[in-house]
Order: structure tokens, then sequence, then C-alpha cells
């Protein structure tokens, strides 16, 4: 017996890149231009120079001055006054914009309109900020949109016709060429050229593509023509469910930032009523005369308006949704940044999520007599003809090595085992090495059968075949048999190989405290195998859908909030039952990112670790916020009424809090 025992160093081009170089816009700080082209923010800032007039022409004529603030208040206030009034007529509630309105109004009422300006200047800035922050996480989740592709060359009968991707089937041929958008989902069927995949991946670097290789829609093609075979149609698409992601993500909203928008409308009738009470009351019960009482409520009502409370929280989930898009992870909402922060345990599929999903031939084991050359071709040949995954290993294993497969004649399937087929002459069979197990040798009665049935030469052979099998199952190994014309010709080993990232993912996870748990339905060998390889503490194998939600729960139960990383059908039940369910973009299935509320667009699972990073940093932010603007306002009223706080004090204190929030929480878009 000839024992030829060499693992096979496989690496997946696109992987190593995501795992290694950083994703397009990392880093990237405020686009000044792009705020100054915000119109909420032209607004402001006309605002704020018709303002800084009208106190200039003051002196000189008193009139034109009061026009300019006018139209100060019209251009900077029209806008939150609008939406105030909605809100009032359509839900019957106060909100904050129109309390800024009527503090501003007031201030304008007892001769203060540079005051009141100030105060619709500040307080239209600090909207137009959060619009920039909102409008700025749109723009990089939804950036995808403006590159999706709207016909293709599709070949049919050897002509070509330009149809919309509508229209497209999987199997249509089409051709992309050089610069164009792919405009499907497919295989390249022909061809060969490099693909820009960071709209879809966040790949800095181009990616090679040849005969074989998926490709994605909206992606660019670079140099060279491809022929593609269409896989998906375009609603089944990466594409198609990253839109239906992003329409998501816009309108879901955290539960802290409902929580405030409830406060808000009874905290802004809480501000109404002291303020009609201190202009009412005070005069009668503190002897304050009707100015004095009119201007320290105008001033409370500035001071105690929530602004910067409101605007703690939004701008941050924003900013973080946007620089997590920018890495290729897609939140679904806000909310979900919110409960991404609280993770304590990260449990992973094995099988897509920390391996790669196909496998691949690690040991090719020979008996004597036999080239591994020729029982490498022989075996691809025939399983050439399968669409079995296993068999598709093989036959790549074979073009890998640049082995020419001959012909094979006669296959067929053996159902329940493996297949067979003829190769010059001989009849080579592959399968499961149930024979091994059927004729174990302490169970054997009549040994001459054996040995003519397995073509071993005595049952020392035998013995150590059995050896050489349950060594590589104890690798975590699938192993098949190969005999040739009933001889035992040697045995063939695959395993789902590893990501290249699987291992730091994992480090990095246990550095910073979290758990990290593994689910599958595998068997305990080849999980406890890729454990090992991984570092994966906390290890369940044989598990059921139903019984993975069982040990999601149990982990909730145990350690805390769960994060759930999956890619398949069969892991939509534990995304759902996790606290937070991540699915895999790339690999995953479409149910499995249904179900998931944040995608992980590259595959790349060592980003798990930065975006917990980046939800605990956003928590933190929001309630440095919080804790800001509260202390703030408690500050200002209590100056107000016990220290005369000036208007312009008031307002500056207020609303600069409003300001230095929002920026705080952009913070987060580096």
């Amino acid at each position: 017996m000839q024992a030829i025992h060499q693992p096979i160093q496989t690496q997946a081009k696109a992987e190593q890149r995501s795992a290694n170089t950083p994703g397009p816009g990392r880093g990237r700080k405020p686009d000044f231009r792009a705020m100054l082209r915000n119109k909420e923010m032209q607004a402001a800032l006309g605002s704020g120079l018709l303002m800084f007039i009208a106190w200039a022409t003051a002196s000189w004529s008193n009139p034109l001055s009061v026009l300019l603030y006018i139209v100060a208040y019209a251009i900077g206030g029209w806008t939150k006054a609008k939406e105030g009034i909605e809100t009032l007529v359509k839900d019957r509630d106060l909100d904050v914009n129109l309390l800024m309105i009527a503090a501003a109004l007031g201030a304008a009422a007892i001769g203060y309109w540079n005051e009141g300006a100030m105060l619709i200047f500040i307080f239209a800035l600090s909207g137009a900020l959060e619009s920039y922050a909102t409008e700025r996480s749109h723009k990089d989740i939804s950036s995808l949109l403006a590159l999706k592709p709207e016909t293709a060359l599709r070949i049919e009968d050897g002509k070509m016709n330009r149809v919309s991707i509508d229209d497209l089937q999987p199997g249509d041929l089409l051709l992309v060429k050089p610069g164009e958008l792919v405009p499907a989902d497919g295989v390249v069927y022909r061809g060969s050229s490099f693909i820009n995949q960071a709209s879809i991946t966040g790949e800095s670097l181009p990616v090679d593509k040849i005969a074989g290789d998926d490709v994605f829609a909206g992606t660019v093609n670079g140099e060279g023509a491809l022929y593609v075979e269409v896989t998906k149609s375009a609603e089944g698409s990466l594409f198609g469910k990253i839109i239906k992601l992003v329409e998501e993500a816009q309108t879901e909203v955290p539960d802290s930032q409902r929580f405030i928008e409830r406060f808000e409308g009874i905290y802004a009738r809480i501000v109404v009523a002291v303020t009609v009470l201190v202009i009412a009351g005070t005069p009668l019960l503190l002897g304050w005369t009707w100015n004095e009482a009119f201007y320290k409520a105008m001033v409370f009502l500035v001071v105690a308006s929530p602004c910067a409370l409101v605007s703690s929280i939004m701008p941050v989930m924003l900013s973080a949704m946007s620089s997590s898009a920018r890495r290729g992870i897609l939140f679904k909402g806000g909310a979900h940044v919110e409960t991404m922060a609280q993770t304590r345990v990260v449990a992973f599929d094995k099988t897509g999520t920390l391996t790669m999903g196909t496998p691949q031939v690690t040991d090719i084991i020979t008996a004597d007599g036999y080239e591994r050359t020729q029982l490498l071709g022989a075996v691809a040949a025939i399983e050439n003809l399968s669409v079995h995954p296993l068999a598709r290993a093989i036959v790549e294993q074979a073009n890998k090595e640049d082995i020419n497969l001959p012909i094979a004649e006669q296959v067929q399937a053996l159902t329940g085992w493996g297949i067979e087929g003829k190769v010059d002459g001989v009849l080579w069979k592959i399968g499961k090495t149930d024979e091994l197990d059927t004729h174990h040798i302490s169970e054997v009665n009549n040994a001459n059968d054996i040995e003519k049935q397995l073509g071993v030469s005595d049952m020392n052979d035998l013995a150590v075949w059995h050896d050489i099998r349950a060594q590589l199952e104890g690798e975590g190994k699938t192993v098949s048999a190969i005999t040739a014309n009933g001889e035992m010709a040697g045995l063939i080993a695959m395993r789902d190989t590893v990501r290249p990232q699987a291992a730091a993912a994992v480090k990095m996870l246990e550095a910073m405290g979290v758990k990290v748990a593994m689910l599958t339905g595998d068997r305990p060998e080849s999980a406890a195998v890729i454990a090992r390889e991984t570092g994966v503490s906390l290890v369940y194998a044989g598990l059921l859908p139903e019984d993975k939600v069982k040990q999601v729960h149990l982990l909730r139960e145990k350690y805390g909030q769960v994060l759930m990383v999956g890619d398949g059908v069969n892991d939509a039940p534990a995304l759902a039952a996790a606290t937070v369910g991540m699915g895999m973009g790339v690999s995953g299935s479409g149910t499995a990112l249904e179900v998931a509320d944040v995608v992980l667009m590259n595959d790349n699972i060592e980003e798990i670790a930065w975006v917990i990073r980046q939800a605990r940093r956003a928590q933190r932010t929001v309630k440095q916020n919080m804790f800001f603007a509260i202390t703030v306002i408690l500050a200002l009223i209590a100056g107000n009424f016990l220290q005369d706080v000036a208007l312009p004090l008031g307002v500056v204190g207020h609303e600069g809090s409003t300001i230095l929030v929002i920026l705080n929480g952009l913070r987060l878009l580096r």
C-alpha cells in the first residue's frame, strides 16, 4: 500500500483581499462641501447672514433692521414651523419645533429681535446638521441604487439583443463588455477579467474572474469581455436584496428614540403649561411686572426645550450605520445598533460562516500498484458527470493539478452509496466506506470472502484501511472509498476549509470579552476540528434547526445578549431567535438575509468585532449626549429663576448644547 498524505493548500483570493485590505471610504471625515449643498444648511446660513446684517443696520435704520430680522425668521424658521404645525394639526401634539418658533416670536414681541433671530439661526443650524447626518447615512447605505443596471446584452440564437434586466431568467447567456456594469448575478461562462466589487462586498481591490467564478449585479467589469450565465432573477439577486434592506434601514427607529419621541410630546405640554403659569401667575404670586414675567417665561421656554435631548440619539445611530455601511455591514435599522452594543455571545454557524462552505480534497491515499494521477484522473472523469458537492471538489482538484480527464463510459449513480463508471475498460467505483464498517475485523466470519470482495491480500490490509479511515474522520474529514474492478484502489478525503479570517475573528472577539460559540448540524468530530483551528471555546454539534433555536435561548439565559451569524436556510430560525441576527451577504441564502437584522455584505467575519465596538461606541456617545443635554437644561432652568439668565445666554447655552451633541454623534462617521 502506498500512502500519500498531502494536505491541499487553497485560499480564496477574494476572501484574502477582503481580510487584508481596507474597504472603500473607511476613515472618511465629514464632507463639508456636501454639508453646504444641504438645503436646510443653506437656509440656516442664510438666516444667520441676514441676522448679522440686521444687527449691523439697527443703529442707523431700525425699520430696515426689523424687516431683515423678519426675513431671517422666515428663511431659517419656515421648515421647522411647518413641521411643528403639521404635528399639531395631524397628530394633535406639541413638539420641540413649535416650542422654538413660539420662543423666537415671543422674544421678538418684547423687542428682542436679535435674540429671537439667533435662536432661529442656531436651531436651524442644529436641524441642518441632523439632516446632514440622516442624508449622509442614507447615501452611504443606498449609494448602490445609483449603480443599478437597467439593461443587458442577452445572446439568443447567436444574436445579441438589448433587454431589460427584469426580463432576465436563470440560464440566460449575457455578454458584459469592458467597463460595463454586470447586469445580473451569474457565473462566468467564458472569458476572463477583473471585477470591481467594492459596491457590493466593500473590497477595495478588483477581483480576478475566470470561467466558473461568481459575479454580482451592480459590480463593474474591467478590461476583458465576459460571457456570463445568469443564475438569479433581478429580484433574487444580491443587488435586489440590498435594495430591500435599504428600504427597511431607512424606516426603522431605535427603541430609545421612540421613547424620546413619546416623552417629547409630554414634556412639551409641561413646558407650555409652566410658561403660561410664569406669565400669568408670577405677577400675582411674586409681584413681578408683566414684562419681567414674560421675559422669564421666554427664557424658560428656550432653555427648557428638549432640543439637545431629542438630538442625542438619531444622529449617533445614523452615523454608526453610515460608517458600518462603508465597511460592508448593512443594518436594517438603528434599533439593531442598540442591541448589537449589548452582545455578550457571538454564535456562529459552521458551514459557510466559519468555513468556506465548499468541500475541498485534502488527502489522497493510494493502494500499491496505483498512481495518484491515475486514480484522481479516473475518479474525476466519472464525477465530472455528477453535480454532488463532493464530486465537484474532486473535479476541481484534478483541474488544479492540470490532469487531463479521460473519457468515462457507462456512468451511473449507485443510490445511497456513490457512483461508478468505466475508464479505459476499468470499472471504477467511488462512494461511502460502508464496507469497512460492515465487515469489521472483529465481526468477520468468512475471511476469504471478505478478502476477495474488497481486493485485499489479507485481513491486515483491511485493518490498515480501517485505521486510515478512522484517522481521517477523526480530523473532521469526509472519506470516500475507491475500487477498481472490485479491488481496493484507495481513499480520498475531503473537508470544508476554514475561512482565512476565522481564527483572527474569534481571537478579536475573545479579546473584547465576548464569548464565541459554534452551532452546527455537522458531526461532533468535524465540529471539534474546526473549533481547534479557529479557537472557538463553546461547541454544540449535531443540532437540527430547532435545536439551534433552543441553544440560542440557553446562551441568552446563561450569558446575555446573543449575536447569531449564519448563511443558510437552516440558520433562519436561530437568526430570528437571537438578540441580533447577522446574515452572510455573499454566500447567504435569501431566507437568511430576510430574517437577519444585519447583513455582512463582504462575508468578512473579522468585521464583526469592529461593528460590536462601533455599536458600543455609539451607545457610550448616546449616554454622553443625554447626560450632557439634561445637565445643561437643568442648569439653565435653575439659572433663569435664581440668577436671571439673559435671553441671549439662554439661546446660546441651549442651542449650543444641541449643536454639540449632534457634532458628537457625527464623530462616528469616521
